[in-house]
């Protein structure tokens, strides 16, 4: 497994071995002790959860507060989204910068999203499914988030605005800037 920091403190890309042959392919999806080794990160997948979106969707940006923080390992199964990942911890190096990268079923490339991290995605391709594990269980009292057009942010979700697709909840999340406060 290739592992890649990206410009934000602890958010990793996740390239896994992919093994091709004439009886079709095998992916070794995760190793734990690897993923350990490579990330520093000792905590454990307890949750796993997948959705299947058209193009255009947008989801996020989300995440859980407090204890019920959450680090996910975000990957596609089929389709393609683009993956966004915001540093939200107050006091971080990298706090407010933003990393993207285009995940798919054709380059199994997945994201290490760390605990205090704002997360959403693009849906790029129809019928995508995006697959994801937690490593804590989801509590909605604990939920949060910024809108996706913030500012601020200024994040290009490779879609038009006029093709954009988000749910009710999505419409009236915070500015990153009220969210900090």
């Amino acid at each position: 497994m290739k592992v890649t920091e990206t410009n934000l403190k602890g958010c990793y890309v996740i390239e896994p071995l992919f093994f091709k042959d004439n009886r079709g392919c095998f992916l070794l999806e995760y190793n734990k002790k690897e993923f350990e080794e490579k990330t520093g990160f000792k905590g454990d997948f307890v949750l796993g959860n997948q959705s299947t979106s058209q193009y255009g969707v947008v989801r996020g940006l989300h995440l859980q507060r407090g204890e019920f923080a959450q680090a996910k390992l975000v990957r596609v199964v089929k389709g393609k989204i683009l993956d966004v990942a915001v540093d939200a911890r107050k006091g971080s190096e990298t706090f407010g910068k933003v990393f993207s990268v285009e995940l798919s079923a054709e380059n199994n490339k997945q994201l290490f999203v760390p605990r205090g991290f704002l997360h959403g995605f693009s849906v790029l391709e129809d019928d995508t499914i995006v697959s994801y594990k937690c490593d804590n269980y989801y509590q909605p009292e604990a939920e949060d988030g910024v809108l996706f057009d913030d500012k601020d942010l200024n994040i290009d979700w490779k879609i038009p605005s006029d093709k954009i697709t988000l749910s009710e909840k999505d419409t009236v999340l915070k500015t990153f800037a009220s969210f900090n406060k």
